[in-house]
């Protein structure tokens, strides 16, 4: 075990220790409901590609009197007193923002990553223009088309897709669609795209059509500023991303731009536009998520993860699986049950049974409804936070395969495995 692993472990049993004492002294009925959760979250094997464990600094973030604070407007330019100390968090917060992703400008106020894009589309579109982004089933987020979405809604979507064999971004595709369809923006970034993203020749594709590149970057952020993925500026107009997957922070969004005339659209968006008061609190933890991101150790551990992720897929394909694109380049892969009897909803719901936490996942060219999808994703930032190393990424493989091999059979030899890994890497 390393240092670094070590002293993570140290701090996050700190912080589920803090989370404890404090539901202690809330109502029982809640504090029931919670208390059960941190159980959970030490007892199951987290692989949703979405979630991580934070560190105790931003848990007591979350938690601080800040939340009692409402700052409707910006640093120096709110619309409610008494917002001195509130400014300064919010100021250092924009600065440690700017310095970590090496952009002019920041804003951190989204409530969410899906809130961070629709505040790009507010200020960059009007209803009915076109956006070209990627498709659900390749691989892209709600918001970047979806039809169930205010995306899908309010604007006119093309999707582009992944090519038939490879599973890997079809860049000719992608160019044809642009001129064909003339789009305003072009999205590049994903939610379940296992490889490595392009920014360079998207902004090629935008210029040649006179789109605006938008790189949502959820996902790989933490990739990103560790030098473990190729950086969107200056490629990317906007950059927008959430902070609580690779970054490892609290839950929220946040719009980085090096133009000043796009972020002051993009500031009006965020507020007045689609928000009220930020999440003071919440705008803290981020300050320290990154100021943590900017750390060695925070680049380590992103390495582990990316490390850990391979060998995942390594196990997972010598038993026999098949993942979309053959593997992954980052923190995340598909395993595609398509041809077979079982569905990712299936494959979810029996590795829950084992205390093994994973989603289903569309996969390209579906022929399962979103309900059920043929897909099942699988992330390492949340396992690889609590120490896990390679060398137990082929002990969860073979879990998971002893659990989807054998659906009807016992579950008690499985949950054992779990409980030791977890018992080997606690949470307290």
């Amino acid at each position: 075990m390393t240092q670094w692993q070590n002293t993570e472990q140290q701090g996050h049993a700190v912080t589920h220790n803090i989370g404890l004492m404090h539901h202690a002294m809330m109502d029982q009925e809640m504090a029931n409901f919670i208390n059960a959760e941190n159980k959970r979250q030490q007892d199951h094997i987290e692989l949703i590609a979405s979630e991580n464990f934070v560190s105790r600094d931003i848990l007591m973030a979350v938690g601080s009197i800040l939340t009692n604070k409402y700052a409707e407007g910006y640093p120096g330019k709110r619309y409610y007193g008494g917002c001195e100390y509130v400014d300064q968090v919010e100021q250092l917060a924009i600065e440690r923002a700017k310095s970590l992703f090496g952009c002019g400008f920041a804003n951190i106020q989204p409530h969410s990553g899906s809130q961070a894009n629709q505040a790009v589309f507010l200020a960059l579109l009007n209803p009915g223009d076109t956006i070209l982004g990627m498709s659900m089933d390749a691989g892209g987020h709600l918001t970047h088309g979806a039809k169930v979405s205010l995306t899908g809604k309010w604007f006119n979507i093309v999707s582009y897709g992944v090519h038939p064999v490879s599973h890997r971004l079809d860049m000719d595709q992608v160019r044809d669609l642009a001129k064909k369809h003339r789009p305003k923006l072009i999205i590049v970034g994903a939610s379940s795209y296992p490889r490595v993203l392009n920014f360079k020749e998207f902004r090629e594709i935008a210029d040649e059509v006179g789109a605006f590149l938008l790189a949502d970057v959820a996902h790989i952020s933490g990739l990103i500023v560790t030098g473990h993925h190729p950086h969107p500026f200056p490629h990317a107009h906007v950059v927008t991303s959430t902070t609580h997957k690779t970054l490892r922070g609290p839950r929220g969004g946040i719009v980085l731009t090096n133009e000043e005339g796009l972020a002051k659209k993009i500031d009006g968006a965020v507020f007045p536009g689609l928000q009220g008061g930020p999440l003071m609190h919440v705008i803290a933890a981020k300050g320290i998520c990154f100021k943590e991101a900017s750390t060695p150790e925070f680049s380590h551990y992103i390495r582990s993860v990316c490390d850990n992720s391979a060998a995942l897929g390594r196990a997972l394909t010598q038993r026999g699986y098949h993942l979309v694109s053959g593997g992954t380049d980052n923190h995340l892969l598909v395993v595609d049950f398509s041809g077979s009897a079982l569905s990712g909803q299936a494959a979810q719901q029996a590795l829950e049974a084992v205390r093994i936490t994973a989603n289903k996942n569309g996969v390209p060219n579906d022929q399962r409804s979103y309900v059920q999808t043929s897909g099942l994703r699988l992330g390492t930032a949340a396992v690889t936070t609590r120490g896990f190393m390679a060398a137990d990424m082929d002990i969860i493989a073979q879990c998971i395969h002893q659990r989807l091999n054998d659906l009807g059979g016992p579950v008690d030899a499985v949950i054992k495995q779990v409980q030791a890994l977890c018992r080997t890497y606690p949470l307290q």
